[in-house]
């Protein structure tokens, strides 16, 4: 059956186990968590040293695959099979045969990383009916703050909108990376404040609490000039901090979402307009509200356009020698005035 995370990880914890997994797509994260827990869960330690084997797609062959699936169990009630990069597989004849028929008492999964399992071919469609056929997408940008809250809430860690946006912000959508930052950041708290707060981002992550692309993008939605030149000051003279090539997606995101909320029916009640933009909570509407009011459709039409020519220019397209400093500069001085 096609299931979400959720789902898999409540019927993992009740031992309610599917024997085939085949779990695909962009987002790594997703595809670890299942499969490490399986790997630690499923089977008491000592049982692991007979019953667990792990493979690799570049390294085995379906018929492989199969064969150690098809062994019984050593002591234990059932084994795990675990195929790492399994997209390496090219002839998967053996393992449709296998997966309509699979052993009761093997727990077979199937990492497949970096794409998906093309869902006319028989395989997806066979596992879809025995097993679990379970895709990994990227998270959207807009859905990383509840992400990022979750995330910290289930560790008893509290967290303030602003400080959440900048870690969205500067580390992005590679849940793998994005949750290794946090983990260090919850180590780094102590005992009787479990909280994380501006500061404490660019004490452990790096990211300055005064100049970063979230106050940039709050500086241009607020028009406000002195600050925002600043912050753009600040990235050309330390490049690492931040650069064109770093918050150009997330304004540009800023000004697509804020060009489709000046359709919205009832632009001015933030329920509505959250709705309208697909956004998590209606926090993040103030942003478009106060856009709204600073910003005509027309002018944001134009900004769009000269956001994809920045774009063109910062990937060398009729541009011979302008620095990406510069093309900052140029853009800012354009959706400011």
């Amino acid at each position: 059956m096609a299931a979400t995370f959720d789902q898999i990880m409540r019927d993992l914890k009740e031992r309610k186990f599917a024997p085939v997994y085949y779990l695909m797509g962009e987002e790594g994260y997703y595809i670890d968590q299942i499969s490490n827990w399986i790997a630690e869960n499923v089977l008491q330690p000592e049982e692991q040293d007979f019953n667990q084997t792990v493979l690799y797609g570049s390294d085995v062959t379906a018929a492989q695959v199969v064969d150690a699936a098809k062994r019984y169990p050593m002591m234990a009630e059932r084994q795990v099979i675990i195929v790492k990069e399994a997209q390496n597989i090219r002839n998967t004849e053996a393992l449709d045969a296998y997966v309509q028929h699979p052993q009761p008492s093997t727990i077979l999964v199937m990492c497949h990383k970096n794409g998906s399992l093309d869902k006319r071919k028989k395989l997806a469609g066979l596992v879809d009916k025995a097993g679990v056929l379970f895709e990994s997408k990227k998270l959207k940008d807009s859905y990383l703050p509840s992400f990022i809250e979750t995330y910290l809430r289930n560790r008893q860690v509290g967290i303030d909108p602003k400080s959440t946006q900048i870690i969205a912000d500067s580390i992005g959508a590679d849940l793998s990376r994005l949750t290794s930052e946090l983990d260090k950041v919850i180590i780094s708290l102590p005992e009787n404040d479990r909280r994380i707060t501006p500061q404490v981002v660019e004490d452990q992550i790096g990211v300055s609490k005064d100049f970063n692309a979230f106050e940039l993008r709050d500086a241009i939605v607020n028009r406000n000039v002195y600050k925002a030149n600043q912050i753009i000051q600040y990235f050309d003279k330390n490049p690492k901090a931040g650069s064109i090539y770093a918050f150009l997606p997330l304004l540009f995101n800023y000004f697509q979402n804020l060009m489709i909320a000046f359709y919205c029916p009832k632009r001015n009640d933030p329920n509505a307009l959250a709705q309208w933009l697909d956004l998590r909570s209606t926090w993040g509407t103030k942003d478009y509200m106060t856009g709204m009011r600073n910003y005509t459709g027309m002018k944001t039409m134009q900004i769009i356009g000269k956001m994809r020519e920045m774009d063109a220019k910062s990937k060398g397209l009729d541009n011979p020698n302008t620095p990406p400093g510069e093309l900052m500069k140029e853009l800012l001085f354009f959706i400011l005035h």
